[in-house]
């Protein structure tokens, strides 16, 4: 309550919207999202509820098993099968013809398959499964039958689901349950096929009893040189490449695109008129920059400011003319060293440039003897740029001449 007090009340409402809002999506996030509990009886490896297969997924993992889960087309698969590769279909649910022939081919290169259920039966190759009705059993313990390896691999507890028509001397019944085949095995090209009458003894309610766990890894056949697969296509839906595209972002698409469109047309609606250039935008002319210029020295009295940017102006010019590097003289000095370069340089030099540099420095300087000063210095100038013109056979001579010097020193 202390909080609420201190904050103002457009504060205090946003934050009770803001709280309100998440609230809301928690809830309604809860209550759609879906419910692993034990009514769902898919046995996915995603699953921990009772008909779930998590637990023999982990299991597989744990006892170093090369297991993975298998979410894309099962024609991708089919095409890098070979002799190690063991497919797992826990009551698959499909009639696809490309899923039946992909499962084909995977045998014919050698693979193994385990499939269980009457959908797992329908999918595979000379598969005999019947109807679920068929079978109207609670979990019954299941009777070996014959020598096989499979059919030593102890107690097995499972709830039929569906049955097998019997009758091919080449299918092997390793199990059966109240005289109905429950686990059975065949050869089918290179490969071999495991059929179960229900995923019963995989699910995890069901993995601890008894032998059933010795029967999952019994029909997988042997974990050294060998690739494990669990498919879960076929529970659901089935990843593509173009799969990765759905989702929000082909949503956002969906409702973007149209958008787009809209405002291209409404912006195209708004440009069809004539269009006519901007003006150009109204730029002071030099005479009235002069005179703002002038308005800010006069305003702030730095009439002495305006001498000694104009008296290091000339500094550098006359010692550029002069040939010096020196990039600040004295007045004397400067007036000498013009006087060596241009010997008919103006009378009252040395008397103006004297004055020019102790008006730098004034601080009550008048803007009128200023603005004189400025134009003497700007004759100065104007006469030293004359007289080189003048003279420019001898200004090459003396440039020359004070190159040699340079080297020399």
């Amino acid at each position: 309550m202390k909080l609420l007090g201190s904050l103002d009340s457009a504060d205090r409402r946003l934050l009770l919207w803001c709280v309100g809002i998440g609230l809301t999506l928690a809830i309604v996030t809860g209550v759609l999202m879906p419910q692993n509990d034990n009514s769902n009886p898919l046995p996915s490896s995603y699953l921990a509820g009772q008909h779930g297969a998590l637990a023999a997924y982990e299991t597989l993992l744990r006892s170093g098993y090369d297991v993975q889960r298998w979410e894309r087309p099962l024609g991708e698969l089919a095409e890098r099968a070979g002799p190690d590769t063991v497919v797992i279909f826990a009551e698959p649910f499909t009639r696809e013809a490309s899923a039946i022939r992909a499962i084909r081919t995977i045998l014919d290169r050698g693979g193994r398959v385990l499939a269980t259920g009457f959908w797992g039966g329908m999918i595979l190759p000379r598969g005999a499964s019947l109807a679920p009705d068929a079978f109207d059993f609670s979990a019954c313990e299941l009777q070996p039958e014959g020598l096989d390896a499979l059919a030593g691999s102890g107690q097995v507890w499972m709830r039929p689901e569906a049955a097998w028509k019997v009758g091919n001397p080449a299918q092997r019944v390793d199990y059966s349950c109240g005289g109905q085949p429950a686990v059975v095995e065949y050869r089918w090209g290179k490969g071999q096929v495991v059929w179960w009458a229900s995923s019963t003894p995989l699910e995890n309610g069901a993995l601890a009893r008894a032998h059933d766990l010795d029967l999952f890894l019994n029909s997988l056949g042997p974990r050294a040189g060998h690739h494990f697969y669990w498919d879960e296509s076929l529970h659901g839906d089935v990843r593509s490449a173009f799969s990765y595209a759905a989702g929000p972002s082909l949503t956002m698409l969906d409702f973007g695109l149209p958008l787009l469109g809209i405002l291209v047309v409404l912006s195209f609606s708004r440009r069809s008129g004539p269009l006519r250039e901007l003006p150009a935008p109204t730029r002071a002319t030099p005479v009235e920059f002069l005179e703002a210029l002038g308005a800010l020295y006069g305003k702030s009295g730095a009439a002495s400011t305006a001498v000694a940017i104009a008296w290091e102006r000339f500094q550098h010019h006359a010692l550029r003319l002069c040939g010096l590097k020196s990039t600040r003289a004295g007045a004397a000095e400067l007036a000498s060293a013009i006087r060596r370069r241009f010997a008919a340089a103006d009378a009252a030099l040395e008397t103006d440039l004297a004055a020019c540099e102790e008006a730098a420095w004034s601080e009550k300087l008048n803007p009128r003897e200023a603005l004189g000063l400025i134009q003497k210095l700007h004759d100065h100038g104007e006469k030293l740029d004359a007289a080189l013109k003048s003279g420019g056979k001898s200004a090459e001579s003396f440039h020359s001449y004070s190159k040699k010097d340079e080297r020399a020193s």
